[in-house]
């Protein structure tokens, strides 16, 4: 299988058809259908390392100040108990909880929903420990690389560019700031050129990072699919485009 990261962008693409949800579709309808997704999303972010671990997650509706509509999406896929005792084997000796209290949140079924519409493939998540630095985090997902060779899409879902002190709420459509535009470029870039250490490191990277990364947790999802990919994966960009001036809904697939 590949691994993707999705820029997920406003929770409200769960629900709108636009150039961005049209490519997940395409996306999904290009892949090979997988025996399951193992999500690290950037909306569970807590101390520690978490997988969900119920035959039936529940849908999170994890935000706020959003149409009725957006709250009535439900996205009824199964978890899948054999791929959580997986991803305990392969972390180990790494304390990972089996959850049974969280489930799919936004950064998941948001994109989910224009992937497999249809809701039939299980999803298991996997939380991101807050409390770890950047590279622990692209450890992870190195460990987790076989999941590739056995039927699993190893899915991040966050956004390279995630600032929302300067997101253009309701003003559309917004020019992109050229501190986003540069950093995301320079995102592409080294990606291209299998320079990982630079994308793990980006805090050295200069203003635009700091601009363009103010909080670490829409960032990391990437460092797991960085790490989850292999040195001969095509590098491509299915998905691209900025919203709101500030957020980069890129999306970047390996294999």
């Amino acid at each position: 299988m590949p691994t993707i990261f999705f820029g997920h962008g406003n929770p409200m693409n769960a629900v709108h058809d636009n150039d961005w949800t049209r490519g997940w579709a395409a996306i999904g309808q290009q892949l090979p259908r997988p025996r399951a997704v193992l999500s690290i999303s950037a909306h569970w972010y807590l101390p520690g390392t978490a997988v969900s671990a119920m035959a039936s997650p529940r849908t999170i509706h994890d935000f706020g100040g959003f149409p009725r509509e957006l709250f009535e999406v439900q996205y009824p896929a199964p978890g899948d108990l054999g791929l959580v005792r997986r991803v305990r084997e392969l972390l180990n000796p790494l304390e990972v909880r089996a959850d049974l209290g969280w489930g799919l949140d936004h950064g998941t079924w948001s994109v989910l929903r224009h992937v497999f519409p249809a809701a039939d493939v299980p999803v298991v998540q996997l939380s991101i420990d807050e409390s770890q630095p950047p590279a622990f985090h692209y450890e992870l997902g190195r460990l987790l690389r076989p999941l590739r060779d056995e039927g699993i899409l190893l899915l991040g879902s966050g956004d390279v560019v995630h600032n929302l002190h300067t997101y253009a709420w309701g003003r559309h459509p917004a020019q992109p700031f050229d501190w986003a535009l540069r950093f995301e470029t320079l995102a592409r870039e080294l990606m291209l050129q299998g320079d990982h250490q630079s994308l793990v490191n980006y805090e050295s990277l200069g203003r635009d990072a700091e601009l363009s990364v103010p909080t670490p947790e829409h960032y990391l999802p990437l460092l797991y699919v960085l790490g989850a990919s292999d040195e001969g994966d095509a590098v491509t960009f299915p998905v691209e485009g900025m919203d709101g001036g500030s957020i980069s809904m890129l999306s970047v697939q390996f294999g």
